[in-house]
């Protein structure tokens, strides 16, 4: 099969969310004199993460807008009851700090140049287009993808299968001519496969998954190992690199 088309996500997967997200979190806390609440900067760094999770997921099933899961993260989180005013006007910021120390991977700019002549290049991304646009502009890659999906404007989000087959609708290619890679392996990497695409799991931090060989996403430490991928799409027979 031939692959004429990558599909990205995009949090941990070009942009280093998680390291942003921390590191723009204790600036935010120090800047609010708010560490004290915690017993140390990364318990409350800690609790951050699971609140955001949580609040995520809601949304990603339908619970709540994409703008009240911020609003709820930031209540749960302070444990306070905010007006959507009072939660907006916190998170953004929260906002300036995050965005200051944003950053692609150092892989990232690389693979995009490899396979900028061989391949169609998109983005699907469970966020909002609104988010997502301003983060690639502001990261200087925009204009690397010809089209650019998110959930929240879909209305459906990974590990659906519609999710994936909106992203390969939107480039006018079969699902078995599209790859599709993101971070996360079942969100990512088993909804990708199970729709059809051609599923890279980018583990970054050599994370052990379980999963089929033969039909599970390839699994690449770094993007470097992307073209290779491309080059040689054994979905169907030869084993997966997916463990």
């Amino acid at each position: 099969m031939t692959i004429r088309a990558v599909v990205w996500d995009v949090d941990d997967t070009l942009f280093d969310y998680t390291s942003a997200d921390r590191e723009g979190m204790r600036a935010h806390l120090v800047a609010e004199g708010l560490l004290a609440r915690w017993e140390s900067a990364e318990a409350a760094l800690v609790r951050w993460r699971e609140v955001t999770d949580q609040q995520w997921a809601r949304f990603a099933a339908g619970g709540l807008s994409f703008e009240d899961q911020r609003r709820e993260r930031v209540r749960v989180f302070l444990e306070a009851e905010l007006t959507d005013a009072e939660a907006d006007d916190w998170f953004r910021r929260y906002r300036t700090h995050y965005e200051a120390v944003w950053a692609l991977f150092p892989d990232v700019l690389p693979a995009l140049d490899a396979l900028a002549t061989s391949h169609r290049h998109a983005v699907l991304s469970n966020s909002s287009l609104h988010v997502q646009d301003h983060k690639l502009r502001t990261l200087g890659v925009h204009d690397r993808f010809e089209a650019i999906l998110c959930a929240a404007e879909l209305g459906v989000s990974k590990p659906a299968a519609g999710a994936f087959l909106a992203a390969c609708a939107a480039l006018e290619l079969a699902p078995h001519e599209v790859a599709y890679v993101g971070d996360h392996p079942e969100i990512d990497g088993r909804g990708a496969a199970d729709a059809g695409l051609l599923s890279v799991w980018i583990d970054r931090h050599g994370l052990s998954a379980r999963g089929d060989a033969s039909a599970g996403p390839h699994r690449i430490a770094s993007l470097a190992e992307l073209p290779a991928i491309l080059r040689a799409d054994t979905r169907f027979g030869a084993p997966s690199t997916f463990r």
